[in-house]
């Protein structure tokens, strides 16, 4: 006779069992309606899901949820690593400090573990006592209102912070006295992708805002026409200055911050991730309250990327691809800058420049060396100092500095090392931790090896492998396959929480840096852009081959994971490779690529993957599209897809459309489920809810990988 613990282990394992078989889905209208695409006859069934406002959507959602609900209950690992994931994400951590004025105070972050979203804590030179600024906890009883932005006044007096609502990408900008800890009345509307970046007298700041949108289209209304304006405290957003406007290109996102020593206004403008144009304007010392600067071209050919990292007196110090794929630093005078004009401080080298920035007098380049920072010290006349020692291999974040002061702040991570801020002394040259964290995860029981495989045309793609020390590779390993694959975006080393449970489960996690990233500078970028999209997922399906090959894994054991452009990534390739994988999770995916131009941000990507207007681009895009590309009467891997009723970047619609069209599509009992989250968005989540998904999308792919 069984014993009880026995037996009900035994009918909790039958229970989820025979929930992961029940695949009952509610009942999805499918239209007959079509768009027309240069005499290409495309089938729209779900297009009735773009009506964000819908009540028939609003319904399918609910009953989407139920279902998924439904079938999580029944999953045994759930619960399992809900508790442990509560404990790993409840330790101490701090946010890359910055320090406004010389000699002045240190502004950071700082969660104490479980908190929805960190405070904003200062620490000035006398007391190594923080005090408490601003507790984002505090603004909406539910967590809703997301702190989106937060910038101190150079004399440190004034705080101009973002509030988002549900985390949308609009965000309101107010002002509090940190001498008072009241805020002023002052606020300003329809911010969007923009910080506050303040004249040096304290008196107002510049920022970017968007013209107000119609009511019933705030989450859905393409953001066009951005300018920048000028706005001085105490007095309405309506009276605020326009400063720079780019009329001619509706779609251009147009951004500005103030140098170090207030004396230049830097304007960058464009929508594409390889290339942007810059003017500026210079401010005087201060600027007049009541005069609009001047403002003049520095580089507008729109032929590169170009960033100003900071100044000395009446040079420019410039990062750009401009001659350089790779990237190099340049001295420029903005009275003459013409190219044949620059004075060369860092040339192009053979890793990738991530990042600059100026301090103590010097400039401290951030590179990436097959897919690891390294950080070097050069002299603004250019001469090599010597190089940051590092913590391990891993990743450099959030470099702060002043080119006033022999200081430098930045985070370091790895797939086994929680981020860890350090302080580096220019002088001294020493470093040290700054608020240390501690974890309960014990990280000697596991290894990161790197490896370089070839994709389909035989380039050599790089992958971090994570799991414990002396797994035997007989193909029996629960895996998560991690990707993103676009954007010029670098996907370096970095701690999870989540990543820590699954490791503790047995699983393996993988991480290939596909093209289409930046690792390799603009030709990895280029590489796996608008038509050669393909390679990214040729680069992805080959990690996938790689890792069954040589026995971490095998295809019944195999998820893969995406978000945003990455949940395109994995939507693109479940439709190509369904059976490759075990397990999908598509978060938040851009899956409709014939429409994705039509909504929010999507007319900013165009740049990026091209657009279904162009008939080109749309033979390339009709390819992969995840929703096009669904084939009925076949079996495709586990899936279970997210996205956010607040997200106003990739609309949810997409997630929808590919939700319901697997649903049609599936010819075996692997369960196709949706989970739809409310006042939440792209990029934000309280961490209550950010623990409850990440549980249930882990939990999900180890059930259907065989972890038990």
């Amino acid at each position: 006779m069984l014993r009880r613990p026995v037996l009900s282990a035994l009918l909790l394992l039958l229970a989820s069992t025979l929930a992961a078989q029940s695949n009952k889905y509610p009942a999805t209208r499918r239209d007959t309606t079509a768009d027309q695409y240069f005499g290409t006859r495309v089938p729209t069934p779900y297009g009735w899901m773009e009506d964000q406002n819908s009540p028939e959507v609003a319904q399918w959602v609910d009953s989407q949820n139920a279902a998924t609900f439904h079938y999580l209950d029944g999953v045994a690992l759930r619960g399992t690593f809900k508790d442990r994931l509560t404990v790993l994400w409840n330790y101490a951590r701090v946010g890359v400090p910055s320090r406004p004025m010389r000699g002045g105070a240190l502004f950071f972050t700082k969660n104490s573990g479980l908190q929805s979203q960190s405070p904003i804590y200062r620490m000035t030179p006398q007391s190594s006592q923080a005090q408490l600024v601003l507790d984002p906890n505090t603004l909406s009883p539910d967590g809703s209102t997301a702190l989106s932005a937060w910038s101190v006044s150079p004399n440190g007096r004034y705080l101009a912070y973002g509030l988002s609502p549900g985390g949308s990408d609009w965000r309101e900008l107010h002002v509090r006295d940190l001498t008072t800890g009241k805020d002023l009345p002052d606020t300003v509307h329809w911010a969007k992708f923009s910080d506050a970046s303040w004249t040096n007298d304290g008196k107002g700041f510049f920022y970017s805002r968007f013209p107000t949108p119609p009511a019933d289209q705030i989450l859905t209304a393409a953001p066009l026409n951005q300018k920048v304006y000028y706005h001085v405290l105490g007095t309405p957003d309506s009276t605020d200055r326009l400063v720079f406007a780019v009329p001619d290109h509706p779609t251009w996102y147009a951004g500005g911050f103030v140098t170090e020593d207030g004396k230049y206004l830097i304007l960058s403008y464009g929508n594409a991730t390889d290339r942007n144009n810059l003017s500026y304007a210079d401010l005087g010392d201060p600027m007049h309250p009541n005069v609009t600067p001047r403002v003049l071209p520095l580089f507008t050919a729109y032929d590169a990327n170009y960033g100003v990292i900071g100044n000395l007196h009446n040079t420019l110090f410039v990062q750009t691809t401009n001659g350089a794929p790779k990237s190099r630093i340049v001295a420029v005078d903005p009275a003459d800058p013409a190219p044949d004009k620059w004075r060369v401080v860092v040339p192009e080298g053979p890793d990738a420049i991530e990042g600059a920035v100026m301090a103590g007098g010097r400039i401290v380049v951030q590179d990436l060396s097959d897919v690891k920072s390294r950080l070097r010290i050069f002299s603004t006349e250019g001469r090599a100092i010597g190089e940051i020692p590092l913590p391990g291999i891993g990743s450099v974040g959030g470099l702060t500095a002043r080119n006033d002061t022999p200081e430098l702040y930045y985070g370091f991570t790895s797939f086994l090392r929680p981020g860890t801020v350090y302080r580096f002394d220019l002088i001294s040259r020493k470093t040290s931790a700054f608020q240390a964290p501690k974890v309960a995860f014990n990280a000697s029981a596991y290894e990161t090896t790197q490896v370089f495989y070839p994709s389909r045309d035989g380039t050599k793609i790089p992958m971090f492998i994570t799991a414990k020390k002396g797994t035997v590779l007989d193909g029996s390993h629960p895996t998560v396959l991690y990707a993103y694959g676009g954007f010029d975006i670098n996907i370096t080393p970095g701690f999870s929480p989540v990543v820590a449970v699954w490791l503790e489960h047995g699983g393996v996690y993988a991480v290939p840096n596909l093209r289409g990233g930046g690792e390799y500078g603009e030709a990895w970028h280029h590489a796996g852009m608008l038509e050669k999209k393909q390679n990214v997922f040729d680069d992805f399906i080959a990690a996938a081959e790689y890792l069954i090959k040589t026995g971490y894994t095998s295809s019944q054991h195999l998820a893969i994971h995406g978000y945003s452009n990455g949940g395109l990534l994995v939507g693109a390739v479940e439709d190509q490779r369904p059976d490759l994988f075990a397990a999908a999770y598509p978060g938040a995916g851009v899956m409709d690529m014939l429409r994705y131009q039509k909504f929010t941000a999507g007319a900013g990507w165009v740049s990026e993957y091209g657009s279904s207007d162009d008939s080109a681009q749309f033979n390339y895009l009709i390819r992969y599209s995840p929703v096009q590309n669904v084939k009925p009467g076949t079996c495709y891997p586990a899936t279970i897809i997210t996205t956010a009723d607040h997200d106003d970047r990739v609309v949810p619609s997409h997630s929808y459309k590919f939700a319901a069209a697997l649903q049609a599509a599936q010819s075996c009992d692997r369960p196709t489920l949706i989970r739809v989250d409310t006042k939440t968005s792209h990029g934000y989540m309280p961490t209550d809810k950010r623990i409850a998904e990440l549980s249930d999308v882990w939990a999900f792919t180890g059930w259907n990988t065989g972890m038990r």
